[in-house]
């Protein structure tokens, strides 16, 4: 991994891309971010969104894809990342109806499915948990586990957010070790909880409880590609905290 492969989840600042979403991207740019993953595209067209990354000096990571999209309209997602250069599509979050074991062994050959039909135009497809996936099992495996145990590497790969790994109450760094190898993308969320218990949520990076510099020694030692902040809900303007995000792993030699 390049010290300089940080991405933003753009979901982070999703008030902000409602609002102007080329603005948005521009103050991305500026703050020093080296790519970007989507989470919809601003009603923009695949020319006029590469034209801006291009312009902006920003590289598409990749987009996340809610599954019914996936499943409806795949083709048309795949041209329009493929003209923006992107190399990963990656399926976000399932619905509470698709969280149950039965229900998500239902879903495993359909990811694997579609792995298949990213992996014939070029692209990869990868997958992105929160903490359901250990929270219930297929048999005597979570169902993270499960899911990649049930597909090939060729066709889904691991996106693994590190922050919902820790708030499950696993080690991040041994999921990194254990999927070392098919792990092009981590996602640095970092949470913290509050004083006397209670409420958890996320933060900064290097302001809650993830240890960040373990985190990124693993990660390089298991070449993953690109390390992508995501903070789900932010106490400040999401702009504000990104930039102070980036910041903080500038300050400590990873940006």
């Amino acid at each position: 991994m390049k010290q300089d492969q940080i991405g933003l989840q753009l979901y982070t600042v999703r008030e902000e891309t409602a609002r102007d979403f080329q603005g948005a991207l521009r103050r991305v740019a500026e703050i020093g971010y080296h790519g970007v993953e989507f989470a919809g595209y601003g009603g923009m067209s695949a020319d006029a969104l590469k034209q801006l990354l291009d312009e902006l000096g920003l590289i598409s990571i990749g987009s996340h894809v809610g599954l019914q999209r996936l499943t409806d309209n795949l083709e048309e997602e795949i041209a329009f990342n493929l003209t923006l250069g992107s190399k990963y599509i990656i399926c976000p979050y399932l619905q509470e109806s698709d969280r149950s074991s039965d229900a998500f062994a239902l879903i495993i050959p359909q990811l694997d499915e579609i792995g298949r039909k990213i992996q014939d135009n070029g692209m990869v497809f990868a997958y992105h948990n929160h903490a359901f996936e250990f929270e219930s099992k297929l048999g005597e495996q979570f169902l993270f586990d499960a899911l990649f145990s049930r597909t090939s590497p060729e066709r889904l790969q691991v996106e693994l957010d590190l922050g919902w790994v820790q708030y499950a109450g696993l080690s991040p760094l041994a999921y990194i070790e254990k999927y070392q190898g098919r792990l092009p993308l981590l996602h640095l969320k970092d949470f913290r909880q509050a004083e006397g218990g209670g409420a958890i949520d996320t933060v900064e990076i290097g302001k809650g409880d993830l240890d960040i510099p373990s985190v990124i020694a693993a990660a390089r030692s298991a070449k993953v590609d690109w390390l992508i902040v995501e903070q789900d809900r932010c106490s400040q303007n999401s702009l504000d905290s990104v930039a102070e995000s980036f910041r903080w792993l500038q300050e400590h030699g990873y940006a």
